[in-house]
């Protein structure tokens, strides 16, 4: 990690980048690294802390292997975003925020996947699936095949 902070230590505006290339690096952004992201960006703890937790995308524990996104959106849950939640809860026996004790998925909501006209959405991993049930939910899961 030494060398990312070499990089966006002088850089103004780094701390983003910064937290942004060390979660590429590690998957996550451990909470022992929080001090030294601090210390080098000339910042508190308590700053860099409010960072990570205020932004979505960053985050403090190891992810799964695979991520699903369900669409918490007005338009999805109009369309049954909600139902689709709750079989994802129940089926994956997690809830948001969570990984599979296998380690194989990590639940997470997100606000607007732009699909709007094609609702419910979510996004697995990189790729957003549209007019997800939960029978399409199980099979789309079913393919990651860990």
């Amino acid at each position: 990690m030494a060398p990312l902070l070499e990089v966006y230590r002088s850089q103004p505006g780094g701390l983003l980048p910064l937290l942004h290339a060390v979660q590429q690096a590690l998957g996550y952004i451990p909470p022992e690294a929080i001090p030294d992201i601090a210390r080098a960006m000339n910042l508190s703890r308590a700053e860099v802390h409010g960072v990570i937790s205020f932004y979505h995308d960053f985050r403090a524990e190891p992810a799964g292997r695979h991520t699903l996104q369900i669409c918490r959106a007005e338009a999805c849950q109009a369309m049954g975003s909600r139902d689709l939640e709750n079989h994802a809860r129940r089926s994956l026996a997690i809830d948001f925020g969570e990984t599979t004790a296998d380690g194989a998925v990590t639940l997470e909501p997100v606000y607007c996947l732009g699909n709007c006209a094609c609702s419910p959405s979510v996004r697995i991993d990189d790729c957003v699936y549209a007019r997800v049930d939960p029978a399409r939910l199980d099979a789309l899961l079913a393919e990651l095949g860990d």
